[in-house]
């Protein structure tokens, strides 16, 4: 993301009529995943086109999801892919020492969350979030310990009053100072010229992505 709109241009939508036809899913399968809450309500993006009102989506988001939801419903019934899907916490706790074992993240992002949060001895979903989100920035290198100590610290205190809406979380620097906050969904945000957003993740595929995670490793174990 650049330091201008946080929003979706006419490139990254995909029209109803053109993802029914790219996926090979029928309108009536859509809407049901729509009313199971496998498909966001903020994904159905009414326009005006010169043929009148039409349905379009964020593309990446949408196709992405389509090709998870076909990939998991021969294992998983929609209610139990609905709760994999939702930005709500996932509810359960571990040791920092089975996080580790897991490698869901690396040693380097939980002594960020210890020296933040004071060597919590059990995690709850909102602490494994905060560092997973945090080991993911400072795998790409986008942001050094501090600022990952920052996102942790920023995530364990604000996010659980988001009370399980999608938002987003941004690192922004500006003249050598590092801002990080979280950004209900939908918005749109607009910076100025000396702004540069170097960390901008969807909690929401991050919580998704951390359930995944977790179910796959449970999984292993059994």
């Amino acid at each position: 993301m650049d330091a201008g709109q946080h929003g979706h241009t006419d490139e990254d939508l995909i029209s109803k009529k053109e993802l029914l036809e790219q996926t090979g899913i029928s309108y009536g399968q859509l809407y049901r995943w729509k009313r199971k809450n496998l498909i966001p309500e903020e994904w159905f993006i009414r326009r005006s086109t010169f043929t009148g009102q039409e349905t379009f989506f964020p593309r990446q988001q949408i196709l992405a999801r389509i090709e998870k939801i076909q990939s998991m419903k021969d294992d998983l019934s929609l209610d139990e892919m609905a709760a994999m899907f939702s930005p709500n916490p996932a509810r359960l706790t571990l040791s920092p020492q089975e996080l580790l074992k897991r490698n869901i993240v690396t040693k380097t992002a939980l002594d960020c969350l210890n020296n933040r949060a004071g060597n919590p001895p059990v995690l709850t979903f909102e602490h494994i979030l905060s560092v997973y989100a945090a080991d993911q920035a400072l795998r790409t290198g986008t942001v050094n310990l501090d600022e990952a100590g920052l996102m942790i610290e920023v995530l364990i205190e604000h996010y659980p009053r988001l009370e399980g809406r999608a938002c987003d979380l941004l690192v922004v620097r500006k003249l050598g100072v590092t801002m990080c906050c979280l950004l209900a969904n939908p918005a749109e945000v607009w910076w100025d010229a000396a702004s540069h957003v170097a960390v901008h993740l969807h909690l929401a595929e991050c919580v998704e992505e951390l359930k995944m995670k977790l179910a796959q490793e449970t999984e292993g174990k059994m």
